[in-house]
């Protein structure tokens, strides 16, 4: 009897077993559980492709740009071949009609420098004869204006755009800057204000014919010594850590060698603070102007 009943228990106790495995088969494991955050934190998200960069980040971490403009050349003046030889990239704005404009135009090119039109304009004071030839005048008509803007580009091959050579007088006018705007939007080109007229219209009319409204911060050479050079190049650096970038302006002439003096020093001590780009990188970069040019 108690063999039987030894017997007996065997058989459930196996069935019972069998009726175990059967369970464990049937139901799904339990989903891995993902450690709680400790008390007061938030699970962190999670992280982000390291090579994947916005465009607000990358824009953070560009350097400072600094659009260098050297006006006057085109009559082979003073500081030419030094200007040319600077250790960075420039923007060359050359005067129609001159002994050199071609030339000087070409070389920039060359080089991989910007080239401007350097467009004499009637200034509020000042000698006639300093214009040049071929200035706009106030006391012109439309078609007039329109002639003289058309031929200073077609004479200065590679122009990307135009600044004005003096013009205090002009770039206050409404007329006469509408028609010189209205040529630079029809060829692709933008106008670089080189604030000679602090109350000057050029930006304003630019902003409402969708162009860029490009203008000068800051004259390297109103005091024409290497050392105000110097010392306005830092005010450079310094708008330009500031606002992201700066345009500025010096000249070849009588104090060429001298002002070409200050900006080579002057660059030697923004170099690894700021970036030196062409006028157009900036204008491309800053005011997403992307205008297409029929150059030679």
């Amino acid at each position: 009897m108690k063999r039987r009943n030894s017997r007996r228990k065997h058989i459930l106790l196996y069935l019972l077993a069998a009726v175990m495995v059967m369970l464990t088969a049937l139901v799904p494991p339990a989903p891995h559980m993902v450690s709680a955050a400790p008390a007061g934190k938030a699970a962190s998200p999670p992280a982000a492709h390291s090579g994947s960069v916005t465009r607000q980040e990358a824009e953070q971490k560009q350097p400072p740009r600094v659009a260098v403009i050297i006006d006057d050349f085109g009559n082979d003046m003073r500081g030419t071949e030094e200007m040319f030889k600077l250790p960075v990239k420039i923007t060359v704005a050359v005067m129609p009609f001159m002994r050199s404009s071609e030339q000087d135009a070409r070389r920039a090119h060359e080089l991989g420098f910007d080239v401007l039109v350097h467009l004499p304009m009637e200034p509020r004071q000042g000698k006639p004869e300093w214009l040049g030839p071929g200035a706009v005048l106030t006391s012109m008509n439309d078609a007039e204006v329109r002639r003289r803007v058309e031929a200073a580009l077609d004479n200065v091959p590679y122009a990307i755009g135009i600044n004005n050579h003096m013009g205090s007088k002009v770039t206050g006018d409404e007329r006469v800057m509408g028609i010189v705007l209205a040529v630079c939007k029809e060829r692709g080109l933008f106008f670089v204000d080189s604030h000679t007229n602090y109350r000057s219209v050029a930006g304003r009319m630019a902003r409402e014919l969708g162009m860029p409204p490009v203008e000068n911060h800051i004259f390297l050479d109103d005091v024409h010594s290497a050392s105000h050079v110097i010392k306005q190049m830092k005010l450079v650096q310094e708008r330009a850590m500031s606002q992201k970038f700066c345009v500025t302006i010096g000249h070849v002439g009588i104090q060429g060698k001298e002002t070409a003096a200050g900006i080579r020093s002057g660059i030697a001590g923004m170099k690894d603070k700021v970036q030196f780009v062409g006028i157009s990188d900036l204008v491309r970069e800053e005011w997403k102007w992307n205008a297409r040019l029929t150059l030679p």
